[in-house]
């Protein structure tokens, strides 16, 4: 991929599955946990079209792909009681907890913008409260009204700058992501994408980001203006 211009921010955005919670290993399991009865399986392919969207889009994808005999409010239901036993125990993605706390040392604003209903985040980071406690704000898609429309179209990016304090251009910020879905939206918003991709994704799939990393552990904050790491 061509080297793009890294420009300055001033604020952050961080999507949270599979990119600071190592938890779309845990929607694998509970996906196959619905499919397995059916004998289908679910290969790498297919969940990279679902990645970061939405509940509902989501389910009802999941139904018509699979030709499933449920409606997709049973799909999603079946999901979601899965994905609470396997989600209570959700590690942090490496780097992560360095970063946020950095960020946070340095007064760099920054805030959560995930598909996850609100009741999901809060299972999710129940071994992380104080952690997740640093952001700003947190826009939680599924059930915020004010999200209109899932990634990948811009708007939980939109609404999360907004909500800052003081809301910041959107060329000032800063999103992290880990889906292709995450970065169109971020890109339709018109700020900047580090990417953090599952290593099975093509290239192609990551060539719209600004930076694509393999860890956040290795982002390098003054690259884009922010305080260096002193550790």
């Amino acid at each position: 991929m061509a080297n793009k211009v890294l420009r300055k921010v001033t604020h952050c955005v961080f999507d949270m599955d599979g990119l600071l919670l190592d938890t779309e290993r845990l929607y694998t399991v509970a996906t196959e946990m619905i499919l397995e009865p059916y004998g289908k399986a679910y290969p790498f392919e297919v969940k990279e079209q679902v990645m970061g969207l939405q509940t509902e889009p989501l389910a009802r994808f999941m139904v018509e792909h699979y030709d499933l005999p449920m409606s997709w409010e049973e799909y999603a239901r079946q999901q979601r009681a899965n994905t609470e036993i396997l989600m209570r125990n959700a590690q942090l993605m490496p780097g992560a907890e360095r970063l946020l706390r950095h960020l946070h040392a340095n007064k760099v604003p920054f805030c959560l913008a995930t598909s996850s209903g609100a009741d999901m985040v809060e299972l999710k980071t129940s071994q992380h409260r104080e952690l997740f406690g640093l952001f700003n704000h947190k826009v939680c898609g599924s059930t915020d009204k004010e999200v209109a429309n899932g990634k990948p179209a811009p708007d939980i990016f939109l609404v999360a700058a907004a909500r800052f304090g003081v809301p910041p251009k959107a060329s000032d910020c800063l999103v992290f992501e880990d889906s292709p879905n995450g970065v169109t939206a971020a890109n339709s918003a018109g700020m900047q994408v580090v990417m953090v991709p599952d290593p099975r994704l093509s290239q192609e799939k990551t060539s719209h980001a600004t930076q694509v990393l393999g860890s956040l552990a290795d982002f390098k904050p003054e690259q884009f203006g922010l305080p260096a790491f002193t550790d």
